[in-house]
């Protein structure tokens, strides 16, 4: 099978709720990145055969095709086609996945995979809420899937909770870990550990003035376990607060995926080699657990043992699916999430599968190393599993 190829992988940085990425439409937002991807690369525009949009919330501004509508706003030739697809959380993971497999194929040379969600502009949620305001519909699960498992609704806070006590965490691991990503991603953050991957934007401070964007908001580099243990939890008797969950975010990130053909035609150079892709799905309710064996998956189906995984990205919707991972999986602490993530960072949904991506490949660059295996827990109990070898 052919071979595909990462030849650049950029993202925004997070912009909080109400912060300095505000007042950028999402499709502005995406093409920012598409533009970034192209004119680092070298490549000519009119070369992209796709461009396929990872979003979760496709309503208002992010509707009516947001994958289409990020290439429009772009500097990419109207001849360039797009898709938008859903797979929750990990919605621009398998966007990468789709763009691998279009290369292996042989089918495409050229391909983009993105995402983008402002949560400020388009909240999360705001497709089941609006019908539901408006008298339309019964919203997305009807009685036969409510009675199949036995529960109302499907929510990732219940799974949250439900997989720290499946596994037995208490309160005060949780904030550690979320204390733990803050101080990784404070240090990458000054050392200028991101600065390869970042798409520095034109920003709004909080009096409203112009500001280079260029850093994650999110971070705190003064958190503290007191200042987390102050937090109150989401669920009265539980133990997930604001404090150890990832934060809302507004980003927009990308990846260009060729084939080795078009690394020859266009002269391009690239930066890693996609290694294995898998995905899996598990149970619906406990919903966030399915990295796990998802993992395990890929590792038996590439032939690699974990120990030649260098690093690890896995996202940190909540601090328990991380900890669960490492775990079960038996994983080395120290190569996990090695500059901080979603907590500190922040997890623009339909965006998060490639800003992990593009955070993966620099990190495992920068440190000389060779594998990264990147997973994502997502709705509906589903995982996406990403290694690749860097070059």
């Amino acid at each position: 099978m052919a071979e595909a190829y990462i030849v650049e992988a950029l993202r925004t940085a997070g912009g909080r709720r109400g912060g300095a990425l505000r007042e950028w439409h999402p499709a502005d937002l995406g093409a920012a990145v598409l533009d970034a991807l192209v004119g680092r690369s070298g490549i000519d525009p009119a070369a992209v055969e796709d461009v396929i949009a990872g979003c979760v919330s496709q309503v208002g501004e992010q509707s009516f095709h947001i994958g289409r509508n990020m290439v429009m706003a772009s500097d990419l030739p109207d001849s360039v086609p797009a898709v938008s697809i859903d797979r929750q959380c990990g919605s621009s993971q398998q966007a990468l996945h789709f763009a691998a497999q279009a290369v292996m194929s042989g089918t495409q040379d050229v391909v983009i995979a993105a995402g983008v969600e402002s949560m400020t502009r388009v909240p999360m949620g705001t497709p089941v809420i609006l019908p539901m305001q408006a008298g339309i519909g019964i919203g997305p699960w009807p009685q036969s899937i409510k009675g199949r498992y036995g529960v109302d609704q499907f929510s990732q806070f219940t799974g949250a909770e439900m997989m720290a006590q499946i596994y037995g965490f208490v309160r005060e691991e949780l904030d550690q870990f979320a204390l733990d990503s803050h101080r990784k991603a404070a240090a990458a953050a000054d050392n200028g550990a991101f600065k390869r991957e970042i798409v520095t934007l034109d920003g709004l401070d909080k009096e409203g003035g112009p500001c280079h964007h260029d850093r994650d908001e999110g971070i705190r580099a003064d958190a503290s376990l007191a200042g987390l243990a102050e937090l109150k939890t989401i669920a009265p008797d539980g133990m997930i607060t604001a404090g150890n969950a990832s934060q809302v975010c507004d980003g927009a990130s990308g990846v260009l995926v060729v084939s080795e053909r078009a690394l020859k035609d266009h002269g391009l150079t690239p930066i890693a080699r996609i290694d294995n892709l898998t995905v899996t799905a598990g149970d619906p309710v406990i919903m966030l657990q399915e990295p796990i064996p998802a993992t395990r998956r890929a590792l038996e189906r590439s032939g690699r043992k974990l120990d030649e995984i260098d690093l690890y990205e896995v996202n940190e919707a909540f601090a328990p699916v991380p900890l669960a991972w490492l775990k079960e999986i038996d994983a080395d602490p120290e190569r996990l999430n090695v500059n901080g993530g979603a907590i500190a960072l922040g997890h623009p949904l339909g965006a998060s599968g490639t800003k992990l991506m593009a955070t993966l490949v620099h990190a495992l660059r920068a440190r000389g190393k060779r594998y990264g295996l990147q997973t994502m827990c997502e709705g509906g109990g589903i995982a996406n599993v990403t290694i690749v070898e860097a070059l």
